[in-house]
């Protein structure tokens, strides 16, 4: 059964039972794809669900190319789409969400996307735009963006006496509030001289932790949807059933009452989100690289490995773990070894080339942070150290048995020939200042970043971890 609001009272999974024509739009989001509606959707799709937060309703926007496909999609099923939980044990659960009740496409009207922002009834614009897209240097001011809409919409909010909203960042980096605030004062100083005075003074940019593993959608989950649950959805999303969310509790013009479905409101989100981050995040590149030289394609597989379990969990400990602040209300252990069940859960299908994607933007806020601040206190470095140089032979372009690999990283060109370069020049891939810094001139760390890029050249892969999981 095709999927749209016709078709809701024939569907037999659960979906909102709710009245969608009463859902005003309180919610602009930039960036829907799958995280974001097997996230934050999903949350508002819950508060809907139990009466609550009406006037809180999703209108994404999407800005890139790529985003056509999605407004296509959500179009054509009135914004429903359906949510797919992959549990440990086999068996998987399935509900249709209906929190996203407008979609636009930017470059199709910006004209009317800046009029939604400026509407006194969006108080929340929230983004996952990736760890890279708060770059502002990399941002074309010509084009349709994120920056250049919101501080439009910013400016006649300003000029017409109209309440600031909330600018929430979802996206995977440490102080993603603070980056976030930064990004769109630096956009708001070109565009709008003067208007980062106003955003300063009225717009806050609480910071979050945000934490689900959400794999590409592939031909095969839409066919289990279809087979499984009757429902011809164009674009669902599959996820674990493992769900967080840590937000700093400061708003201009109020929020939706997100406790009530399990998200926790805190003063201080930075123990949350350095503990996710550094645990769960680094260690999806503590995995993803070894993990694919050693012939590995699918998470699950390379995290039920005991050789690579072992791994992670003494980075998480040895490594990662001493550079946490206390986390009030969570049990570590417990989170790291849960951590070690969700990799491995078979029903997500998670691939080893989705982790490698875009390093260059996640190695350095992920993992480098654990190195330096070891390195500054004198803690083991060594692990840490050796996912770096597993990054560093991924990058070659060839595998162990020769066969290509297809880097895909904004930095592909730069860092490609870098890296092919290290069995004249050992350390060529970290000598790259921009991502790297200046741990090039850190002897420490150094010293065994190219002990294990050796070891990779000389014994492969597998080889490489049990010698590091016995050393350490």
């Amino acid at each position: 059964m095709k999927l749209d609001n016709a078709a809701l009272p024939e569907i037999s999974i659960a979906k909102p039972t709710y009245a969608r024509d009463d859902v005003t739009v309180g919610i602009v989001h930039f960036g829907v794809g799958g995280f974001h509606r097997a996230h934050q959707a999903m949350y508002i799709d819950k508060l809907f669900e139990m009466g609550l937060a009406a006037d809180w309703g999703i209108c994404g926007v999407g800005v890139l190319p790529g985003d056509r496909k999605m407004a296509d999609a959500l179009g054509s099923q009135d914004g429903l789409y359906t949510l797919l939980l992959e549990n440990p044990d086999g068996t998987r659960d399935a509900r249709v969400i209906g929190s996203i009740v407008d979609y636009r496409y930017a470059p199709d009207d910006p004209e009317a996307v800046v009029e939604v922002l400026a509407a006194p009834t969006t108080r929340i614009i929230s983004l996952t735009i990736t760890e890279g897209g708060y770059e502002i240097d990399k941002v074309d001011a010509d084009s349709v963006n994120v920056f250049g809409l919101v501080t439009d919409a910013l400016a006649r909010r300003r000029d017409r006496g109209i309440t600031s909203p909330t600018i929430v960042s979802c996206d995977n980096i440490e102080g993603n509030g603070d980056v976030a605030r930064a990004a769109f004062m630096a956009y708001a100083d070109r565009a709008h001289p003067g208007l980062s005075d106003w955003i300063s003074a009225n717009t806050r940019f609480p910071n979050s932790m945000v934490d689900r593993i959400t794999p590409v959608t592939t031909p095969d989950v839409i066919a289990t949807v279809r087979d499984e649950f009757g429902v011809d959805d164009t674009w669902p999303v599959v996820a674990e059933p493992f769900t967080s969310w840590v937000l700093e509790d400061t708003f201009t013009d109020g929020r939706p009452p997100l406790e009530e479905v399990g998200v926790l409101l805190v003063d201080d989100v930075t123990p949350y989100e350095l503990m996710k981050l550094r645990l769960l995040n680094a260690s999806h590149q503590a995995l993803c690289y070894f993990a694919y030289l050693a012939g590995y394609r699918l998470v699950h597989d390379a995290a039920s490995d005991p050789l690579f379990a072992e791994f992670l969990r003494r980075y998480m400990d040895s490594e990662a773990t001493p550079t946490l602040q206390p986390v009030p209300g969570i049990d570590l252990p417990d989170y790291k070894r849960t951590l070690l069940e969700r990799f491995a859960n078979p029903g997500v299908r998670d691939t080893v080339a989705r982790l490698c994607y875009g390093s260059s933007d996640r190695i350095p806020k992920w993992l480098l942070p654990v190195i330096r601040e070891n390195l500054r206190t004198g803690a083991p470095i060594r692990l840490s150290a050796a996912v770096v140089a597993s990054w560093a032979r991924y990058a070659e372009g060839v595998d162990e048995q020769g066969e290509p690999i297809d880097v895909q990283d904004q930095l592909a060109d730069t860092l490609v020939p870098l890296a092919r370069a290290q069995r004249d020049n050992p350390t060529a891939f970290i000598e790259n200042r921009s991502v790297f810094g200046d741990l090039v001139n850190d002897k420490r760390f150094v010293d065994e970043y190219v002990a294990t890029l050796e070891a990779l050249h000389r014994d492969g892969a597998r080889a490489t971890l049990e010698a590091l999981v016995k050393a350490s």
